[in-house]
């Protein structure tokens, strides 16, 4: 009678095993002390396309007609389990008949009873194989995006490399043909177009040389400018000094070219009307602001400010258009402070109703009107 209801209570916990095994999603293997399989999951079978009577009670080396002699497998369940009665994530790639290649994880863990002398060893397999295609073709697609964006700089640097010699030659064509007009209106005019070429080719230099592709950092870039601008527009014996005062801030490429389209084009009106006199102590001073996602661009000189001789136009001229038409670009207004100590051109991006200390200065001015300076 007991022995028939132990037989029972064991067949009871051997159905109630096999239960808990067939809930688990991803293949699981039940083996004894000689990795003869006691129970298998319904995954299992699914997966790798066996059945229960070709499986259970056999040794796991032959199964399959001996598809799971790995030799990975058998490091994993004679040597690293037995020593450390625990195994994960140990991954295998094997080719299985029938179903072609897959990479598993595999999951390894000893079952110790308590009076009993045996243990039992749980075996998981996770099936990664698509997992791991689909990282292996992220990885190509990264490389080929890796390749696409060198390949990009290449022709971008190719591409900067002929602006650059186009604009140098086109400077030296107005430049040549200005020497050999003979009106003094069309030469003043053919220099001045030299000049403006000049100053786009030393906008594009320098934000080639900042990195077109990502935001431009403005202190280096206006240093870099006006050190170019400088060296091109200012001979040696004229005694101006060109600085600048920024304490940083970025801006994308598209609004790095139109600010430093109108330093330029308000240094060269600085340098052309400013200053009419032998004075050593002339100055121009970039100045860049930065509070938030505002910033004001301001070019101050220390000359004669508003003129009422020739120069003093009542129509606006060519450089106070470009400038206009610039800031209209980046959504800024332009302002003009102008007086005995010189000229302030301030182009200022601005969100808030009280600028900040720093950006404030030349705030209350009026609307250009060329005032000397176009």
């Amino acid at each position: 009678m007991l022995n028939n209801q132990a037989f029972a209570e064991n067949r009871d916990a051997g159905a109630f095993a096999q239960a808990i095994v067939d809930t688990v999603r991803e293949p699981l293997l039940v083996l004894d002390d000689d990795l003869r399989v006691l129970a298998a999951s319904r995954s299992f079978y699914v997966t790798f396309r066996v059945t229960p009577t070709d499986t259970q009670g056999r040794l796991l080396y032959a199964l399959g007609d001996g598809q799971w002699d790995i030799p990975k497998l058998r490091l994993l369940l004679e040597k690293i389990v037995p020593e450390h009665g625990v195994m994960e994530d140990y991954e295998v790639e094997h080719e299985f008949p029938g179903i072609g290649k897959r990479t598993m994880l595999l999951n390894a863990r000893k079952v110790f009873y308590e009076g009993n002398s045996h243990t039992t060893l749980l075996l998981g397999i996770e099936d990664v194989t698509k997992r791991r295609a689909l990282e292996r073709e992220r990885e190509e697609l990264s490389r080929e995006k890796d390749a696409l964006l060198r390949e990009k700089d290449i022709l971008l640097e190719e591409l900067q490399h002929r602006v650059a010699n186009s604009l140098q030659i086109i400077a030296a064509i107005i430049l040549m043909k200005s020497r050999s007009v003979e009106s003094e209106e069309t030469r003043l005019h053919l220099q001045d177009a030299h000049n403006r070429v000049l100053s786009v080719a030393a906008v594009q230099q320098h934000l080639y040389v900042s990195g077109i592709a990502g935001p431009i950092e403005m202190a280096p870039y206006l240093s870099k400018l006006c050190e170019s601008l400088t060296t091109s527009m200012i001979s040696n014996n004229r005694p101006i000094a060109l600085s600048v005062s920024s304490e940083g801030g970025s801006a994308t490429s598209r609004e790095a070219v139109s600010i430093g389209l109108i330093v330029t084009e308000l240094v060269l009106n600085a340098l052309k009307h400013a200053f009419p006199t032998d004075r050593i102590d002339h100055r121009i001073t970039v100045a860049y602001d930065v509070a938030g996602t505002n910033w004001k661009l301001s070019i101050a000189d220390n000359g004669i400010g508003k003129r009422t001789d020739a120069f003093a136009q009542a129509k606006a001229g060519l450089g106070t258009s470009i400038v206009k038409a610039l800031a209209q670009q980046l959504d800024a207004r332009v302002e003009v402070l102008s007086g005995p100590q010189g000229t302030t051109v301030s182009v200022t991006h601005a969100t808030f109703a009280t600028m900040p200390q720093a950006a404030r200065k030349g705030a209350d001015v009026t609307q250009p009107s060329n005032h000397g300076h176009a």
